[in-house]
């Protein structure tokens, strides 16, 4: 049974949302899942799992949440080599440069990006939260 780490961090909820679509997703594929605040996680714990799913809104300029998020994703980068992973966050502005360029980031760094990353302009609707179960599942 693979390990599925749901990590993610939101402001409005939106993105709160959008994991435990995720974390749907991978359970229903058969993964063993946890769903962690980004606070209850650390780069130390990213060798638990086959894969994570990280969350995170796009904030001010198209960036990533630079208080709590980033500083995690930050430490984790270094162990993300080889790591199957997967992407999503919700926005309120723009076109979505903020995931592009996070993309980019992780590809850098030698991770495997399973799927196509899920975006979703402020809630998720219907079509975002079903992108984010098949996320999950792709995960597992």
């Amino acid at each position: 049974m693979s390990k599925v780490a749901v990590v993610f961090w939101s402001g409005t909820g939106n993105t709160e949302q959008m994991a435990e679509a995720v974390a749907e997703g991978a359970k229903s594929a058969g993964a063993e899942v946890t769903l962690a605040n980004v606070n209850d996680f650390d780069s130390s714990s990213v060798a638990d799992f086959d894969g994570i799913a990280f969350g995170c809104p796009a904030m001010g300029a198209e960036v990533l949440e630079d208080s709590e998020f980033e500083p995690v994703f930050n430490e984790c980068e270094s162990a993300l080599n080889g790591k199957s992973i997967a992407l999503f966050g919700s926005y309120g502005w723009g076109d979505g440069e903020w995931m592009r360029n996070w993309e980019d980031t992780c590809k850098g760094d030698g991770a495997n990006l399973v799927c196509e990353s899920v975006i979703c302009n402020d809630a998720p609707d219907d079509d975002a939260l079903e992108a984010c179960k098949k996320l999950g599942a792709s995960l597992a």
